[in-house]
């Protein structure tokens, strides 16, 4: 029956067609959202790989996908290559000797080459490491003998950020181990049942460490989850308990917060597995239990996507008993995004994976036209990016960088600074050289009108950059860091001028300045150093006739409040601060006639002072720290000048002895141990200048180099390593210059 408001059939025809536009409109949102294609389905009985059970893909330069299958090829299994519109081919058929059952993926390298396992093959028949060629040339890395090495590895190598890959082995005694890309291979830690057992997928955290999970083992037999330095030490984070998970392979990601997220296999309240997330430290939030039904039933490992967001995949359940493709957000909300129907795949490998397209890619074990799976993408709305290959580097390192659309018009920027090499491999690789100047950030892409950015910032190493300027501009300051912000407390705004009582904040997180109260007696050239939270000013001059001080005042950010302690047995100021343990060393400076070779140790938790054995040569405005268990004194000023002495105190023995001389000798320079080696930059060269000069003493090799200079020569600067900087805060232009407020970063 026609509408009454409608009066004609060309206005009932204007309806319908209206009518359809907005059924259309809304149809096409969820579509819009996530599309599923399926791209191939594997054949079998054409030669196709097939059975892909554990497979994580790899994106080649070539912009191609690749990844292992447990059959096919020659009947061992197979490296395959599937190209984003879905052509899939055999790169290479194992035969036994070269591997065999082929299970955990693959993994691009620096290089441009696949690297990856086998569960079976080789000279001993106990499984492989390898790696292969985009054209198909294969070189074994290293075959597994069982003898301290493991046997059965069966996941996907993680490429460290040394260089190296790292895996696990499945079969008692299982084994965590890396492999460098020319087949050194070196065991770095063996398990045992308290550790967990059958080892699954490790990741690296940004605090260098590898996270992963086991299946089994563990206080309560349901598998753990752990993490293990880059030399091997191991510590469980967590026991599951079957309740809050079961199975715990699939291992953890880390997201953009520091928080690992991840997956165990069984468990949870209906045993279908659970979703969850773990801090560094082993705080363990359970975060969804899977249904065994709408929700999929046997989740697997997590991608972190570019939204920020995790995809994953259930191996089973689902509307069809297939299995789901799912999302996770970090604060935890599960979503399905789409269900198999077997029609278009059945049962997915334990991994989905986002391509510099944008789109998310994967297989499935079961399924599809041929029963044998299939090769497929989701298009959830992510937009394409680059990756870059390594992530860091020194100025003139050559990078790699993959995605698509590139031509020979394509720039190429490093935080905002074009690279002046850029090299098309491609159009969906190039190459770049990091231009002198390039600072931390992202790197971009920007052909004609599209711009491409990299997923993570690109580390410039040897580098130098600049925060935010301080409010204040001072020398000879009191400097810590507590709690990721920076405190620098008095000095001089002027040269000859009395010291100011400023407490001034930085905070590297949000690169600005705020306050705190006030120090009590303002002092120039103290020295300073944190125990327990509290930062310690210790001795200095006091004011405009630079009177040596022996006050030790304190400050507590927490309560905002100062406090006075044990004054220091000798009034001096010039000095450095180390602290070891649970004490602060004191040493050196400058007393009311001399140069001083004074050490004195002083132990917070008690309030004492002792005197320890001196300096070799007494001397002023020292750069010091400690260096595994020495710490080391260079440079200063003695009675005859600058000094480029360099010594080292052992606090066991209490004895210092003569180590290499800094080539450029100097005083009141910026300072700070990163990386096992003391670097100072800038001070004061005798006659009253200021250099630029940035150099680093390494205790294992006795030697300094050069590296690159500050951009702005300085005397006096605050000194604070954090976050693996070395911050060197204000100063003064010369000896008698003046006051500068800058914030110079030194990533080493």
């Amino acid at each position: 029956m026609m509408p009454a408001c409608l009066n004609s059939s060309r206005e009932l025809a204007a309806f319908v067609a209206a009518l359809i536009v907005v059924m259309l409109a809304v149809a096409a949102i969820p579509a819009q959202a996530q599309t599923y294609t399926d791209l191939h389905d594997f054949n079998a009985s054409a030669g196709d790989p097939y059975n892909f059970q554990l497979t994580k893909l790899a994106q080649g330069r070539d912009g191609n996908l690749y990844g292992e299958s447990n059959s096919g090829g020659t009947g061992n299994g197979a490296v395959a290559k599937m190209t984003p519109s879905g052509t899939v081919s055999v790169l290479l058929s194992f035969d036994g000797t070269d591997g065999a059952n082929a299970l955990g993926g693959v993994t691009l390298g620096n290089d441009g080459d696949l690297y990856g396992e086998t569960w079976n093959g080789g000279t001993s028949n106990q499984g492989i490491t390898f790696k292969v060629t985009t054209a198909g040339i294969q070189t074994a890395l290293h075959n597994f003998t069982n003898t301290g090495d493991g046997i059965n590895p069966a996941n996907a190598l993680v490429l460290g950020t040394d260089g190296n890959f790292y895996g696990t082995t499945n079969t008692a005694p299982d084994t965590i181990y890396k492999v460098s890309s020319s087949g050194v291979f070196k065991t770095l830690h063996t398990l045992n049942n308290t550790d967990g057992a059958s080892g699954g997928q490790l990741s690296q955290g940004s605090d260098g460490n590898f996270y992963g999970g086991m299946n089994a083992g563990g206080a309560n037999g349901f598998g753990t989850l752990f993490k293990m330095t880059p030399s091997g030490s191991f510590t469980v984070l967590h026991n599951f308990t079957g309740a809050d998970g079961n199975i715990g392979a699939p291992g953890m990601v880390q997201a953009a917060n520091g928080t690992f997220y991840g997956a165990a296999e069984q468990g949870g309240a209906s045993n279908a597995g659970v979703v969850y997330k773990i801090t560094s430290s082993g705080t363990f939030t359970l975060l969804h239990s899977l249904n065994g039904g709408s929700d999929g039933k046997q989740p697997s490992v997590l991608t972190l996507a570019t939204d920020g967001n995790f995809y994953g995949v259930a191996v089973q359940g689902g509307s069809a008993s297939c299995g789901t493709i799912f999302k996770l957000t970090p604060a935890g909300v599960f979503s399905v995004l789409y269900n198999f129907d077997n029609t278009h795949g059945c049962n997915p490998a334990q991994y989905v994976m986002e391509s510099t397209d944008g789109l998310l890619y994967g297989v499935t074990t079961n399924g599809g036209a041929h029963g044998n799976g299939v090769f497929f993408s989701l298009n959830v709305g992510l937009k394409p990016f680059i990756t870059v290959f390594p992530t860091s580097g020194k100025a003139g390192t050559q990078i790699g960088i993959m995605g698509q659309g590139f031509d020979s018009s394509s720039v190429v920027k490093f935080g905002g600074v074009p690279a002046t090499t850029v090299t098309l491999a491609g159009t969906t690789y190039i190459t770049a050289t990091v231009p002198a100047g390039a600072i931390d950030g992202y790197v971009t892409v920007t052909t004609g009108t599209t711009t491409l950015t990299s997923t993570k910032t690109f580390i410039v190493h040897n580098s130098w950059s600049n925060g935010a300027a301080m409010p204040v501009a001072v020398a000879g300051a009191a400097t810590g860091l507590i709690s990721g912000k920076i405190y620098l407390v008095s000095g001089i705004t002027t040269y000859g001028g009395a010291p100011v009582t400023n407490n001034q904040v930085y905070s590297p997180a949000t690169n600005k300045w705020t306050t705190g109260a006030s120090i009590p007696t303002p002092v120039f050239a103290p020295a300073s150093a944190v125990l327990s939270g509290v930062l310690y000013v210790i001795g200095g001059y006091e004011g405009a006739s630079a009177t040596p001080s022996n006050l030790v005042q304190a400050y507590s950010p927490a309560t905002n409040t100062w406090t006075t302690k044990t004054a220091m047995p000798t009034a001096r100021g010039s000095t450095a601060a180390v602290v070891d343990g649970t004490a602060i060393y004191v040493i050196g400076g400058n007393g009311s006639t001399a140069r001083l070779n004074t050490v004195e140790k002083f132990v917070p938790s008690t309030n004492t002072w002792t005197v320890e054995a001196p300096l070799l040569t007494g001397k002023s405005e020292p750069a010091a720290g400690l260096m595994g268990t020495t710490i080391v004194a260079a440079d200063g000023f003695t009675a005859s000048g600058d000094t480029g002495d360099n010594e080292g105190y052992v606090v066991s023995t209490n004895t210092w002895s003569s180590l290499t001389a800094d080539p450029t000798p100097r005083n009141a320079s910026c300072y700070g141990v990163l990386s096992s080696q003391l670097y100072v930059a800038g001070g004061l060269i005798f006659g009253g200048a200021a250099t630029a000069t940035n150099s680093s003493y390494s205790a294992s090799s006795k030697k300094w180099t050069t590296q690159a200079a500050m951009p702005t020569a300085a005397v006096w600067q605050g000194s604070v390593v954090g976050n693996s900087l070395l911050y060197c805060i204000g100063g003064q232009s010369s000896f008698t210059g003046a006051t500068i407020n800058s914030v110079q970063i030194y990533q080493p």
